[in-house]
Protein backbone atom coordinates (compact mmCIF):
# COMPACT_ATOMS: atom_id res chain seq x y z
CA UNK A 1 0.00 0.00 0.00
CA UNK A 2 1.31 3.48 -0.89
CA UNK A 3 1.83 6.09 1.82
CA UNK A 4 -1.16 8.26 2.79
CA UNK A 5 -1.02 12.04 2.95
CA UNK A 6 -0.78 11.84 6.73
CA UNK A 7 2.24 9.55 6.40
CA UNK A 8 3.83 11.88 3.85
CA UNK A 9 3.30 14.88 6.11
CA UNK A 10 4.59 13.12 9.21
CA UNK A 11 7.95 12.47 7.56
CA UNK A 12 9.93 9.31 6.85
CA UNK A 13 10.09 6.43 9.26
CA UNK A 14 13.24 4.48 10.05
CA UNK A 15 11.98 1.32 8.34
CA UNK A 16 14.25 -0.10 5.59
CA UNK A 17 13.43 1.02 2.06
CA UNK A 18 12.46 -2.50 1.05
CA UNK A 19 9.67 -2.42 3.64
CA UNK A 20 8.34 0.88 2.42
CA UNK A 21 6.61 0.38 -0.94
CA UNK A 22 5.97 3.55 -2.88
CA UNK A 23 9.16 5.26 -1.74
CA UNK A 24 12.25 5.36 -3.97
CA UNK A 25 15.04 2.83 -3.50
CA UNK A 26 18.27 4.09 -1.99
CA UNK A 27 20.40 2.74 -4.86
CA UNK A 28 19.79 4.32 -8.25
CA UNK A 29 21.25 3.24 -11.56
CA UNK A 30 21.90 4.98 -14.85
CA UNK A 31 18.57 3.70 -16.20
CA UNK A 32 16.71 5.71 -13.55
CA UNK A 33 18.47 8.90 -14.59
CA UNK A 34 17.95 8.06 -18.27
CA UNK A 35 14.22 8.00 -17.52
CA UNK A 36 14.57 11.43 -15.92
CA UNK A 37 16.28 12.79 -19.05
CA UNK A 38 13.57 11.23 -21.24
CA UNK A 39 10.90 12.89 -19.09
CA UNK A 40 12.63 16.26 -19.46
CA UNK A 41 12.74 15.82 -23.25
CA UNK A 42 9.04 14.89 -23.43
CA UNK A 43 7.91 17.81 -21.32
CA UNK A 44 10.31 20.30 -22.93
CA UNK A 45 8.44 19.93 -26.20
CA UNK A 46 5.13 20.89 -24.57
CA UNK A 47 5.46 24.66 -24.82
CA UNK A 48 6.71 25.05 -28.41
CA UNK A 49 4.07 22.55 -29.60
CA UNK A 50 1.36 24.36 -27.63
CA UNK A 51 2.34 27.62 -29.31
CA UNK A 52 1.93 25.95 -32.71
CA UNK A 53 -1.39 24.32 -31.80
CA UNK A 54 -2.90 27.52 -30.41
CA UNK A 55 -2.49 29.11 -33.82
CA UNK A 56 -5.84 27.66 -34.89
CA UNK A 57 -7.20 25.59 -31.96
CA UNK A 58 -8.68 27.24 -28.81
CA UNK A 59 -7.17 26.27 -25.41
CA UNK A 60 -9.99 24.10 -23.99
CA UNK A 61 -10.41 22.07 -27.18
CA UNK A 62 -6.64 21.77 -27.54
CA UNK A 63 -6.16 20.32 -24.02
CA UNK A 64 -9.17 18.01 -24.24
CA UNK A 65 -8.02 16.67 -27.61
CA UNK A 66 -4.42 16.05 -26.52
CA UNK A 67 -5.61 14.32 -23.33
CA UNK A 68 -8.05 12.03 -25.15
CA UNK A 69 -5.48 11.20 -27.85
CA UNK A 70 -2.96 10.30 -25.15
CA UNK A 71 -5.51 8.25 -23.18
CA UNK A 72 -6.57 6.23 -26.26
CA UNK A 73 -2.93 5.60 -27.16
CA UNK A 74 -2.09 4.31 -23.67
CA UNK A 75 -5.27 2.25 -23.33
CA UNK A 76 -4.42 0.47 -26.61
CA UNK A 77 -0.95 -0.37 -25.23
CA UNK A 78 -2.47 -1.54 -21.92
CA UNK A 79 -4.82 -3.91 -23.73
CA UNK A 80 -1.89 -5.26 -25.74
CA UNK A 81 -0.08 -5.90 -22.43
CA UNK A 82 -3.14 -7.61 -20.97
CA UNK A 83 -3.74 -4.82 -18.42
CA UNK A 84 -6.90 -2.86 -17.69
CA UNK A 85 -7.68 0.45 -16.00
CA UNK A 86 -9.12 -0.15 -12.50
CA UNK A 87 -12.86 0.35 -12.18
CA UNK A 88 -13.07 0.83 -8.40
CA UNK A 89 -14.06 4.18 -6.92
CA UNK A 90 -10.85 4.50 -4.89
CA UNK A 91 -8.62 4.38 -7.98
CA UNK A 92 -10.72 6.84 -9.96
CA UNK A 93 -10.88 9.23 -7.02
CA UNK A 94 -7.07 9.27 -6.93
CA UNK A 95 -6.86 9.60 -10.72
CA UNK A 96 -9.31 12.52 -10.65
CA UNK A 97 -7.54 14.36 -7.84
CA UNK A 98 -4.08 13.90 -9.32
CA UNK A 99 -5.13 14.80 -12.86
CA UNK A 100 -6.85 17.95 -11.63
CA UNK A 101 -3.75 19.38 -9.93
CA UNK A 102 -1.15 17.86 -12.26
CA UNK A 103 -2.75 18.45 -15.65
CA UNK A 104 -6.24 19.86 -16.05
CA UNK A 105 -5.99 23.08 -14.03
CA UNK A 106 -2.31 23.93 -14.71
CA UNK A 107 -2.56 23.00 -18.41
CA UNK A 108 -5.60 25.26 -18.83
CA UNK A 109 -3.76 28.10 -17.12
CA UNK A 110 -0.53 27.69 -19.09
CA UNK A 111 -2.28 27.12 -22.42
CA UNK A 112 -4.32 30.29 -21.93
CA UNK A 113 -1.19 32.21 -20.90
CA UNK A 114 0.75 31.04 -23.95
CA UNK A 115 -1.55 33.11 -26.12
CA UNK A 116 0.35 36.12 -24.69
CA UNK A 117 3.74 34.72 -23.62
CA UNK A 118 6.39 33.29 -25.94
CA UNK A 119 7.41 29.65 -25.56
CA UNK A 120 10.96 30.28 -24.28
CA UNK A 121 10.00 32.31 -21.16
CA UNK A 122 7.13 29.88 -20.57
CA UNK A 123 9.66 27.05 -20.40
CA UNK A 124 11.72 28.89 -17.79
CA UNK A 125 8.76 29.96 -15.65
CA UNK A 126 7.10 26.53 -15.78
CA UNK A 127 10.39 24.88 -14.81
CA UNK A 128 10.38 26.51 -11.37
CA UNK A 129 8.38 23.56 -10.02
CA UNK A 130 11.29 22.34 -7.82
CA UNK A 131 11.45 25.73 -6.11
CA UNK A 132 7.78 25.71 -5.14
CA UNK A 133 7.95 22.02 -4.25
CA UNK A 134 10.74 22.85 -1.81
CA UNK A 135 8.80 25.77 -0.29
CA UNK A 136 5.68 23.60 0.15
CA UNK A 137 7.77 20.79 1.64
CA UNK A 138 9.58 23.17 3.99
CA UNK A 139 6.49 25.10 5.06
CA UNK A 140 3.70 22.49 5.00
CA UNK A 141 4.37 18.79 4.43
CA UNK A 142 7.96 18.54 5.78
CA UNK A 143 8.33 15.02 4.39
CA UNK A 144 11.92 15.77 3.33
CA UNK A 145 14.65 17.70 5.22
CA UNK A 146 15.02 21.41 4.45
CA UNK A 147 18.71 22.40 4.40
CA UNK A 148 20.42 25.76 4.05
CA UNK A 149 21.65 24.71 0.60
CA UNK A 150 18.10 24.03 -0.54
CA UNK A 151 16.94 27.33 0.95
CA UNK A 152 19.70 29.14 -0.96
CA UNK A 153 18.57 27.37 -4.11
CA UNK A 154 14.98 28.50 -3.55
CA UNK A 155 16.15 32.10 -3.11
CA UNK A 156 18.19 31.94 -6.34
CA UNK A 157 15.28 30.43 -8.22
CA UNK A 158 12.83 33.04 -6.99
CA UNK A 159 15.34 35.74 -7.93
CA UNK A 160 15.46 34.30 -11.43
CA UNK A 161 11.68 34.41 -11.83
CA UNK A 162 11.68 37.97 -10.47
CA UNK A 163 14.22 38.96 -13.15
CA UNK A 164 12.09 37.42 -15.90
CA UNK A 165 8.82 38.97 -14.74
CA UNK A 166 10.11 42.06 -12.94
CA UNK A 167 11.74 43.68 -15.96
CA UNK A 168 8.51 43.23 -17.91
CA UNK A 169 6.64 44.92 -15.08
CA UNK A 170 9.04 47.89 -15.18
CA UNK A 171 8.26 48.17 -18.87
CA UNK A 172 4.78 49.46 -18.05
CA UNK A 173 2.84 46.37 -16.98
CA UNK A 174 2.37 45.03 -20.46
CA UNK A 175 -0.31 42.55 -21.39
CA UNK A 176 1.90 39.56 -20.63
CA UNK A 177 2.74 40.26 -16.98
CA UNK A 178 -0.58 38.81 -15.78
CA UNK A 179 -0.14 35.81 -18.08
CA UNK A 180 3.33 35.19 -16.62
CA UNK A 181 1.88 35.23 -13.11
CA UNK A 182 -0.73 32.68 -14.24
CA UNK A 183 2.08 30.39 -15.43
CA UNK A 184 3.71 30.62 -11.99
CA UNK A 185 0.42 29.74 -10.27
CA UNK A 186 0.14 26.71 -12.54
CA UNK A 187 3.67 25.76 -11.51
CA UNK A 188 2.60 25.76 -7.85
CA UNK A 189 -0.09 23.24 -8.83
CA UNK A 190 2.56 21.07 -10.52
CA UNK A 191 4.62 21.21 -7.32
CA UNK A 192 1.68 19.95 -5.25
CA UNK A 193 1.18 17.12 -7.75
CA UNK A 194 4.77 15.89 -7.40
CA UNK A 195 4.33 15.68 -3.62
CA UNK A 196 0.92 14.06 -3.46
CA UNK A 197 1.56 11.82 -6.48
CA UNK A 198 3.24 9.38 -4.06
CA UNK A 199 -0.27 8.09 -3.30
CA UNK A 200 -0.37 6.48 -6.76
CA UNK A 201 2.87 4.50 -6.68
CA UNK A 202 1.04 1.23 -6.00
CA UNK A 203 -0.37 1.30 -9.55
CA UNK A 204 1.41 0.62 -12.84
CA UNK A 205 2.64 4.02 -14.17
CA UNK A 206 0.94 3.43 -17.54
CA UNK A 207 -2.36 2.65 -15.80
CA UNK A 208 -2.13 5.86 -13.77
CA UNK A 209 -1.29 7.93 -16.85
CA UNK A 210 -4.10 6.40 -18.94
CA UNK A 211 -6.74 6.75 -16.23
CA UNK A 212 -5.73 10.31 -15.38
CA UNK A 213 -5.63 11.48 -18.98
CA UNK A 214 -8.97 9.83 -19.78
CA UNK A 215 -10.59 11.59 -16.84
CA UNK A 216 -9.07 14.95 -17.78
CA UNK A 217 -10.05 14.70 -21.44
CA UNK A 218 -13.64 13.71 -20.70
CA UNK A 219 -13.94 16.39 -18.02
CA UNK A 220 -13.05 19.15 -20.48
CA UNK A 221 -14.95 17.73 -23.46
CA UNK A 222 -18.38 19.25 -22.59
CA UNK A 223 -16.76 22.66 -21.99
CA UNK A 224 -14.96 22.41 -25.33
CA UNK A 225 -18.21 21.59 -27.12
CA UNK A 226 -20.12 24.44 -25.46
CA UNK A 227 -17.45 27.16 -25.53
CA UNK A 228 -15.35 26.44 -28.63
CA UNK A 229 -17.81 24.69 -31.00
CA UNK A 230 -14.96 22.56 -32.38
CA UNK A 231 -16.98 21.48 -35.42
CA UNK A 232 -16.69 25.05 -36.71
CA UNK A 233 -12.91 25.21 -36.38
CA UNK A 234 -10.52 25.06 -39.32
CA UNK A 235 -7.24 23.88 -37.74
CA UNK A 236 -4.09 23.98 -39.82
CA UNK A 237 -2.07 20.87 -40.58
CA UNK A 238 0.69 22.13 -38.30
CA UNK A 239 -1.77 22.56 -35.42
CA UNK A 240 -3.18 19.04 -35.88
CA UNK A 241 0.32 17.52 -35.99
CA UNK A 242 1.26 19.49 -32.85
CA UNK A 243 -1.87 18.23 -31.05
CA UNK A 244 -1.18 14.58 -31.90
CA UNK A 245 2.52 14.91 -31.07
CA UNK A 246 1.70 16.47 -27.71
CA UNK A 247 -0.86 13.78 -26.98
CA UNK A 248 1.56 10.92 -27.63
CA UNK A 249 4.91 12.31 -26.50
CA UNK A 250 4.25 15.10 -23.99
CA UNK A 251 1.10 13.66 -22.39
CA UNK A 252 1.16 9.87 -22.83
CA UNK A 253 4.86 9.12 -22.55
CA UNK A 254 5.54 12.18 -20.39
CA UNK A 255 2.96 11.36 -17.72
CA UNK A 256 3.93 7.68 -17.72
CA UNK A 257 7.61 8.58 -17.28
CA UNK A 258 6.66 11.06 -14.52
CA UNK A 259 5.07 8.34 -12.37
CA UNK A 260 7.93 5.95 -13.11
CA UNK A 261 10.46 8.55 -11.95
CA UNK A 262 8.35 9.40 -8.91
CA UNK A 263 8.35 5.77 -7.77
CA UNK A 264 12.05 5.20 -8.55
CA UNK A 265 13.64 8.54 -7.65
CA UNK A 266 11.23 10.27 -5.28
CA UNK A 267 9.81 13.79 -5.25
CA UNK A 268 12.98 15.86 -5.04
CA UNK A 269 15.00 14.12 -7.74
CA UNK A 270 11.99 13.85 -10.07
CA UNK A 271 11.66 17.61 -9.79
CA UNK A 272 15.24 17.90 -11.03
CA UNK A 273 13.96 17.43 -14.57
CA UNK A 274 12.83 21.04 -14.20
CA UNK A 275 16.31 22.39 -14.83
CA UNK A 276 16.95 19.81 -17.53
CA UNK A 277 13.84 21.11 -19.30
CA UNK A 278 15.08 24.68 -19.43
CA UNK A 279 17.93 24.44 -21.98
CA UNK A 280 16.07 21.79 -24.00
CA UNK A 281 12.82 23.75 -24.08
CA UNK A 282 14.45 27.09 -24.85
CA UNK A 283 16.49 25.43 -27.60
CA UNK A 284 13.34 23.91 -29.15
CA UNK A 285 11.62 27.31 -28.98
CA UNK A 286 14.50 28.88 -30.90
CA UNK A 287 14.67 26.08 -33.49
CA UNK A 288 10.93 25.44 -34.02
CA UNK A 289 9.55 28.95 -33.56
CA UNK A 290 12.53 31.17 -34.35
CA UNK A 291 12.28 32.91 -30.97
CA UNK A 292 15.14 34.97 -29.57
CA UNK A 293 16.46 34.90 -26.02
CA UNK A 294 16.38 38.42 -24.49
CA UNK A 295 18.93 39.42 -21.88
CA UNK A 296 16.53 39.29 -18.93
CA UNK A 297 15.42 35.78 -19.94
CA UNK A 298 19.04 34.61 -20.24
CA UNK A 299 19.91 36.00 -16.79
CA UNK A 300 16.75 34.57 -15.25
CA UNK A 301 17.48 31.21 -16.88
CA UNK A 302 20.94 31.08 -15.28
CA UNK A 303 19.58 31.99 -11.84
CA UNK A 304 16.72 29.47 -12.01
CA UNK A 305 19.02 26.66 -13.16
CA UNK A 306 21.52 27.48 -10.39
CA UNK A 307 18.75 27.52 -7.81
CA UNK A 308 17.19 24.25 -8.87
CA UNK A 309 20.60 22.58 -9.07
CA UNK A 310 21.39 23.71 -5.52
CA UNK A 311 18.17 22.12 -4.30
CA UNK A 312 18.43 18.84 -6.17
CA UNK A 313 22.11 17.87 -6.31
CA UNK A 314 22.94 15.96 -3.08
CA UNK A 315 25.05 17.81 -0.52
CA UNK A 316 27.55 14.93 -0.50
CA UNK A 317 28.31 15.65 -4.14
CA UNK A 318 29.12 19.27 -3.36
CA UNK A 319 31.44 18.21 -0.54
CA UNK A 320 33.24 15.75 -2.82
CA UNK A 321 33.69 18.41 -5.51
CA UNK A 322 34.99 20.92 -2.99
CA UNK A 323 37.39 18.30 -1.57
CA UNK A 324 38.72 17.47 -5.04
CA UNK A 325 39.13 21.16 -5.85
CA UNK A 326 41.08 21.79 -2.65
CA UNK A 327 43.21 18.72 -3.30
CA UNK A 328 44.34 20.17 -6.62
CA UNK A 329 45.41 23.48 -5.10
Amino acid sequence: MSPSIAEIESGPTPAPPADRPGLPPTRRGWRDYALLLALACCWSSTYPLTKIGLGSIPPITFISARSLIAACFLIAILYARGLRIPSDAKAWKLFAQQQTINSTIPFLMITWAQQYVAAAPTVVLASTTPIFAFLITWGITRHEPATLLKLAGAVLGLAGTAVIIGLDALGGLGGNIFAEMVILLATVSFACATIFGLRLTEYDPMVVAAGSLLFGGLLLLPAALIVDHPWTLRPTTEALVATVAMGIFSSAFGLMLFYMCLSRLGTLTTNAQGYLRIPIGVGLSVVLLGETVPSNLALGLVLVMAGVAAMTIPGDSYRRWIGRFRGRL
